[in-house]
């Protein structure tokens, strides 16, 4: 088998871990071979627009676990390869040098033990950094049950580690992963833990402290190969986030790959709740919500139809509406329609002048949504009779967006508007 062969099997058998984006992170290379720079290394889009690349293989995809919902696993008979070392290094070297990537991404299946995988992930990382000088961007999986040493040294030659948990509990683990525990897997996210608390601790002292993972760590699950609720998932990416300070956590809407009696059958990947966790996630992270405000044990499934903040709005119509120009910034970001840079913008905007309706747009404001739940000097923006079923219906359907909301004196402040719903035809 020759290489482009063994590239392609080992590319595509990587194509389901989707925990292979960075947050930023800057390594120098004035002496090497690439730079790694602080927009990141992804696949995503860069702060300046630029679309970024990564090399994302596999060492091996055999593998001696049989995980129910992996195309990877033992008893499936799929085509399989292995890179050495030495092929990896040069295949990214390469790439890198015409242009094609700008970091890798390697993961791998356990071929013989997690130790032995570990070890050979790890050799990629320090023969790239060592001896060729590659200052791009490296993310390294770290195997659980592999030597806690090893997870250390790969933490000072990787800019992100990541131990992918797959499963919401181990009950799933124990049906679907038999092989797998939590215990292995949260051992090595705490030993990176410590690591990159050790790292950032040593960085206030001194500038020469020696780098561990300055990208932070992540995990992925699979959501929908086990039936555990919204709920149960996000109060565990929740207790991550606070106990290992996880970068992220990646949601994997399940594959159907496999046929087996105990995987849900499928038509479609679940795409749409996989969405809805990533809004819910994003509302954890940046915006002061806990779990059990966007969820309970009474309704514990993410709204399919509205997106969580929306959600949790309908529910607390006692904490609305929102005075613009007096607001903190906290009950601001509780706001549908208003993300951090806008709470950011309103509160420096109104130090200099009260914020007026027309200003709401230029600062960020999104007002299809936001006009149900703010005043602005005191004026509410969708006046009327606005039930919560109607209100759910604009949300929905973005029925208001064709409304002419930047133009005040066709908004309800006169006795016996009719409702915010009312259609307005755009100038």
């Amino acid at each position: 088998m020759n290489g482009n062969e063994k590239l392609a099997i080992l590319a595509d058998s990587a194509k389901y871990d989707a925990s292979c984006a960075s947050s930023g992170v800057e390594r120098s290379a004035a002496a090497g071979l690439g730079n790694c720079s602080t927009s990141g290394i992804c696949h995503s889009w860069s702060a300046d627009g630029r679309c970024i690349s990564l090399l994302k293989l596999l060492l091996t995809n055999h593998c001696v676990y049989d995980c129910a919902f992996c195309a990877n696993r033992r008893s499936n008979s799929i085509p399989r390869a292995s890179l050495e070392v030495a092929e990896v290094v040069d295949l990214t070297l390469n790439f890198y040098r015409r242009n094609y990537i700008e970091g890798l991404f390697l993961s791998s299946g356990i071929e013989r033990s997690p130790d032995d995988t570990m070890e050979r992930l790890l050799a990629v990382a320090r023969e790239l950094r060592q001896r060729h000088g590659f200052g791009g961007y490296i993310h390294l999986k770290a195997i659980p049950g592999a030597s806690p040493d090893l997870i250390r040294q790969a933490g000072h030659y990787a800019d992100r580690l990541s131990v992918n948990i797959e499963l919401p509990s181990q009950e799933s683990l124990t049906r679907l992963a038999p092989q797998k525990s939590k215990e292995r897997i949260l051992e090595p996210m705490g030993i990176i833990s410590e690591g990159i608390a050790e790292y950032r601790s040593e960085q206030q002292r001194t500038a020469l402290a020696p780098a561990f993972a300055p990208a932070g760590q992540s995990t992925q699950m699979v959501v929908g190969a086990s039936p555990e609720s919204d709920l149960q998932i996000l109060r565990l990416s929740d207790a991550l986030y606070r106990r290992y300070a996880l970068k992220r956590v990646y949601y994997s809407a399940y594959v159907p790959v496999n046929a087996d009696s105990r995987l849900p059958a499928l038509a479609t990947p679940p795409l749409q709740r996989e969405h809805r966790l990533y809004q819910a996630d994003w509302l954890l992270r940046f915006y002061g919500f806990s779990p059990h405000e966007l969820l309970s044990s009474e309704a514990p499934w993410l709204d399919p139809q509205l997106d969580p903040k929306c959600a949790w709005a309908l529910r607390n119509p006692g904490f609305f509406p929102v005075e613009v120009n007096t607001a903190p910034y906290e009950r601001l970001l509780r706001v549908p329609g208003i993300g951090t840079q806008s709470a950011r913008r309103l509160c420096a905007a109104r130090r200099f002048s009260a914020v007026r309706v027309e200003d709401l747009s230029k600062l960020g404001v999104v007002g299809r949504r936001a006009q149900f739940f703010l005043t602005v000097g005191g004026r509410y923006l969708a006046a009327g009779a606005v039930t919560p079923q109607r209100l759910r219906h604009c949300l929905i359907s973005g029925h208001s967006a064709r409304s002419v909301w930047w133009q005040p004196d066709l908004f309800a402040w006169r006795a016996g508007q009719s409702p915010a719903c009312t259609e307005v035809s755009s100038p």
